[in-house]
């Protein structure tokens, strides 16, 4: 699940070609999350375009709508015998009001309203509710003390994995517990920010990444469900016009590297890295997991 801004056109609003709905489809994706502050960049005719291009790709999205009817349906997959609904929620929209008479474009964070589609969730047989949530301060690889609170209030109300967007870097993640007012508890997966996937931001920590992998076991038994394992691949967004990458073809400008792989071939005395492409994978590495804390390995 990849949340989608549309980051081509110049800032501070921004647009993007259609054709990259298609080229994330044939990457792989499925699932688009697109509640984020950018929703309305190019108006209400853009956030329609953006979902007709989704549809036409084949891609499922959550977090935007054209029509009510469409803003009142969960998301729903069944995911190896799981039933998981998909929500998608963002802080706002750069200060573009929601064009009046169709408030249900863009789904806002607000706690009653994250209740009552978690609650219709439940009610249609959700088994598992994963929520993306676009929150918190750009830049600062430390969740807030409102990114807290609503990832409390999630898992208060049954949500169990909590992907964070937005602020373009790395964030925690954990395994957060809460205590009920009857002395239970409920437990859930979150990760405060993804960072950026790829970009050609040049922020400190921008350009690094992860591919997240979340394992969830459902007992045959009891139908409980519960978060085995979260583990991560980092990831680094290698600009190769720096011209240190000796793998450079020359014809595409930006990469997606395997850090830990680059540095497991060049100690091995595989691959084609250079002894400085190897000290950047360390050191980006090193930078990575100590943002993201540990993988979490229960079983």
């Amino acid at each position: 699940m990849l949340d989608l801004l549309d980051h081509t056109h110049g800032y501070p609003t921004f647009n993007t070609p259609e054709a990259l709905a298609t080229d994330l489809k044939e990457l792989g994706l499925d699932i688009m999350t697109t509640a984020n502050n950018h929703a309305l960049d190019i108006g209400y005719t853009g956030l329609v375009s953006t979902l007709n291009y989704l549809d036409e790709a084949g891609l499922e999205h959550t977090g935007r709508a054209r029509s009510q009817e469409e803003q009142d349906k969960i998301l729903m997959k069944d995911l190896n015998g799981i039933k998981t609904a998909f929500l998608s929620f963002t802080y706002g929209t750069n200060g573009i009001p929601l064009p009046t008479g169709k408030e249900y474009c863009v789904n806002l964070i607000n706690k009653d309203v994250i209740k009552q589609k978690i609650d219709q969730a439940k009610t249609e047989g959700a088994e598992l509710i994963c929520v993306s949530m676009h929150w918190g301060d750009e830049y600062k690889t430390k969740q807030n003390a409102e990114q807290e609170d609503l990832a409390k209030f999630l898992i208060e109300n049954d949500v169990k994995v909590i992907l964070g967007c937005h602020p373009h870097v790395l964030e925690p993640m954990e395994m957060k517990t809460v205590t009920m007012e009857d002395g239970t508890t409920k437990t859930a997966f979150v990760i405060y920010s993804m960072g950026n996937f790829f970009s050609a931001q040049t922020y400190e920590n921008t350009r690094n990444t992860l591919i997240l992998n979340v394992q969830v076991r459902k007992n045959g038994q009891t139908g409980e469900i519960t978060i085995d394992n979260a583990t991560y691949t980092p990831i680094y967004v290698y600009d190769n016009n720096s011209g240190q990458n000796p793998n450079a073809n020359g014809q595409d400008r930006y990469e997606l590297l395997d850090i830990e792989t680059i540095i497991k071939e060049y100690e091995a005395g595989t691959g084609n890295w250079n002894q400085t492409m190897y000290n950047l994978a360390k050191t980006e590495l090193e930078r990575t997991v100590n943002i993201l804390g540990p993988e979490i390995v229960n079983k």
